[in-house]
């Protein structure tokens, strides 16, 4: 009898999901409330303009998706990928209890750092042992499966981190917030060290070939050539792309991409297509994140300014209880009326004397500056009454809740399709993705009419029905990319081109960040939520026009 497979998964596959879990609750507690952090001047933040933290955050996101591009090649030829875990999951742990220690600038950047370099050993290792587990029968085939089950580990970890962050920065302030990152990241080594004897099999160093690339090259004509870059990058006067931050890193990326391109260029005749159409997909998916890591800026600063935060009265006391109400304009007794708070200007941004210091004033919160007409004439008859708000940060569990809802719709859609013969390719599922996520783009629109460009704020329903649509991108996208680099890389080479993918998605990460501090150009904020659909409508026509040869290439490697 033929030997069903649809629901064979290797006994490692759920150890690599918590452990991802749980690094992932680390690295997106830190997206959730860093650029709250940084623009706070009422509590203890950092006290930055709104386009300084945009920057800020968007080069960390970047960087922390550019230093795979090293340390999956160390994994490859030097490491292993278990060592390679333990190292970055440290050095992740230990950055994220730095930013909840110190806040003082240089300690607060090196701690910063320690993330960064962190995930670039973990973030590769971890994809390339998943793939790896999945490469002998009876689990081959369920590859996509296997990353869309994983994936949704990733976002478990992304939906619970925001409620703590909120619990805990409510109760003991940003620092015990920060810090609990920490702790979700040596929870997530506790968890693969468990697991270990499972994974073992998939930690295999790649023999190596004439014409691999060697570690002296990389170091010498890849890493040391992107820092001469990214140095002279800052060092440019009159910024080329926004700021000196932008401007270094995109000078520090191109010897990388450089040597990208001459790994195809040089590679024999088996393996220049695979890499081709993986070098393809990533350049595809960057215009993907450059749009969907807005959820950390323009969209929490949506969230905090433009959305309803207003928790219903039944739902006050018991969120409460647990400490999930902002507490900030959760006082009771304190919200309408005059307070010393920080001026802001029409664009939400805090007002700055010329010390650099944020203006006070005695006046309303700002949250109820753009309220409707009713809920302004019940607080003025009583305006002692109370408003509690949900924390913005609480928006950012939204897409990760989607992803668990939604990943089993999307994993059973594609097993009846490939039970009827049907099933798409991964690089159609790609191109599907960034259609998809092109159409939560005019939900924002909708919504920016809605509240008559920001004169009113909007229901929460707006926000959730956008991240619904971009998660159903993502999810045809993003586990997808990481399987596609599973399936076409050649063996020996398969981290550096994980890291590859990532490098692609620091890109869009970088992107996101100065895409977002084009926010305060546009009067009519419609307008940038439809340059953000134009972007990725481009993209989608991109891969439509290389999605033929894809499948091709996919065909002739056996694999869909």
């Amino acid at each position: 009898m033929e030997q069903k497979t649809t629901s064979k998964h290797p006994k490692g596959l759920p150890y690599l999901f918590f452990t991802e879990m749980w690094e992932r609750f680390g690295y997106y507690l830190i997206l959730g409330i860093f650029v709250l952090y940084m623009i706070d001047s009422e509590k203890g933040g950092l006290a930055f303009n709104d386009k300084s933290a945009d920057d800020i955050f968007g080069t960390f996101i970047a960087l922390t998706y550019l230093t795979p591009f090293l340390g999956g090649f160390l994994a490859d030829k030097v490491l292993g990928y278990i060592k390679a875990i333990y190292i970055g999951g440290a050095l992740m742990g230990l950055g994220y209890l730095g930013i909840g220690l110190f806040k003082e600038l240089p300690l607060f950047y090196a701690s910063l750092g320690l993330v960064i370099l962190g995930n670039g050993f973990f973030k590769p290792s971890i994809s390339t042992l998943l793939g790896n587990l999945y490469n002998e029968e009876p689990y081959k085939n369920n590859k996509d499966a296997g990353y869309n089950i994983f994936y949704m580990g990733i976002n478990i970890g992304a939906f619970i981190c925001n409620i703590i962050a909120a619990f805990m920065r409510n109760k003991y302030g940003w620092g015990p917030a920060f810090m609990t990152a920490g702790v979700g990241m040596f929870i997530g080594l506790f968890v693969f060290t468990l697991g270990r004897k499972h994974i073992l099999q998939a930690n295999i160093l790649k023999p190596s070939q004439d014409g691999d690339t060697k570690i002296s090259d990389v170091l010498l004509k890849v890493f040391l050539p992107a820092i001469i870059a990214g140095f002279i990058g800052w060092m440019i006067p009159n910024n080329i792309f926004g700021s000196d931050s932008t401007d270094a890193f995109i000078f520090a990326c191109i010897p990388v991409i450089y040597f990208y391109i001459m790994l195809y260029v040089k590679a024999n005749s088996e393996d220049k297509r695979p890499i081709g159409a993986l070098l393809a997909i990533f350049a595809v998916s960057v215009m993907f994140w450059a749009v969907f890591k807005q959820n950390g800026t323009a969209l929490t600063r949506w969230a905090n300014n433009y959305t309803d935060r207003s928790i219903p009265a039944p739902l006050v006391e018991p969120l409460r209880a647990i400490n999930l109400i902002d507490g900030k304009d959760g006082v009771k007794g304190k919200n309408f009326e005059k307070k010393e708070v920080s001026v802001y200007d029409d664009q939400y941004r805090t007002v700055k004397d010329a010390d650099g210091n944020p203006v006070k004033e005695m006046n309303q919160d700002i949250y109820f500056r753009n309220i409707s007409e009713n809920e302004r004439a019940k607080l003025e008859a009583n305006p002692s009454q109370e408003v509690a708000l949900y924390n913005t940060e609480l928006f950012q569990s939204i897409n990760p809740a989607w992803v668990i809802l939604l990943t089993p719709v999307v994993v059973g859609f594609f097993m009846l399709l490939r039970r009827k013969g049907k099933e798409p390719t991964t690089p159609s599922k790609i191109v599907l993705g960034l259609f998809i996520s092109a159409l939560s783009c005019l939900v924002m629109v909708g919504a920016v009419y809605a509240g008559n460009n920001g004169l009113v704020k909007v229901s929460a329903i707006w926000l959730i029905a956008s991240y619904g649509v971009i998660t159903l991108g993502e999810l045809c996208l993003s586990p997808m990319g990481l399987s596609l680099v599973s399936k076409l890389s050649p063996p020996r080479i398969t981290a550096l081109m994980m890291g590859g993918f990532f490098l692609s998605t620091s890109i869009g990460n970088k992107l996101s960040g100065v895409l977002a501090s084009f926010w305060y150009e546009y009067d009519n904020k419609a307008y940038f939520f439809i340059v953000n659909f134009g972007l990725l409508l481009i993209a989608t026509l991109l891969g439509l026009s290389i999605l033929k040869r894809l499948n091709k290439i996919m065909k002739e490697k056996g694999v869909n």
